[in-house]
């Protein structure tokens, strides 16, 4: 389902240029949730945005189910987003002239046909907000706020979701109430899942962890049975 090849991300500093990630290959199979783990400054949230076309490579090659992705003129780009991606902010990025129905239904207005409004209900429903449909960004808590995020990102039912550090403004209680949320949707839909945490005990529910340093993977480890701890709390 993702495949990177021999990926470099370098960025200019004044006269000085910062290799951010210096040389990734990776092969994400489908249905995988995959735990990316590392420092601050590791590269893990730009491999993330690599992965979701949110930027570009300085070398090498990013491939969503066959499509290589880095190459794509931007509106092509959108279009594999808008089909294949899910994605989950720490920072929620909800609009916040918009309710939480609206946010969640805007993927559906933007790249889909048809009534996208009871799936979207239904996934607020599903996330425990049935009766904050109308509520804005501003009059949720952060847990509820990130639970609109989640929803939105399953609008579209997409094969991939990309998660960065989902429960990283949230306090214990509302962390493990997302993570929940996240792997059900995930066990249910089947989605890849790719997450990156600093939080050791989310990366233990991995099925596979990946350890990035200075740019570079020095850790790759697939869990020898299944994700036991996530079963059990779901």
């Amino acid at each position: 389902m993702i495949e990177v090849r021999g990926l470099k991300k370098s960025i200019r500093n004044g006269a000085r240029t910062v290799d951010i990630l210096r040389g990734i290959d990776l092969v994400i199979p489908q249905g995988q949730f995959v735990a990316i783990m590392g420092a601050s400054g590791s590269g893990k949230s730009t491999l993330l945005g690599l992965l979701a076309g949110l930027d570009s490579p300085s070398e090498g090659e990013v491939l969503l189910d066959g499509v290589a992705i880095s190459q794509l003129a931007e509106d092509r780009l959108a279009e594999v987003r808008g089909s294949k991606i899910g994605f989950v902010f720490q920072s929620y990025q909800l609009i916040p002239t918009l309710t939480a129905f609206e946010n969640v239904l805007l993927p559906h207005e933007l790249n889909a046909r048809g009534d996208g409004k009871p799936r979207a209900a239904a996934l607020l429903t599903t996330v425990g907000l049935a009766d904050r449909l109308n509520h804005y960004p501003v009059q949720l808590s952060g847990g509820e706020q990130q639970r609109v995020a989640l929803a939105r990102a399953f609008m579209l039912e997409p094969p991939i979701v990309l998660a960065d550090e989902p429960t990283g403004n949230l306090d214990s209680h509302n962390g493990e109430h997302v993570l929940d949320l996240l792997l059900r949707r995930h066990r249910e839909s089947r989605t890849t899942l790719v997450m990156v945490t600093h939080d050791p005990l989310i990366s233990e529910r991995a099925e596979r962890r990946i350890m990035l340093r200075d740019g570079l993977v020095i850790e790759d480890t697939v869990a020898t049975e299944p994700v036991a701890a996530a079963e059990a709390h779901l």
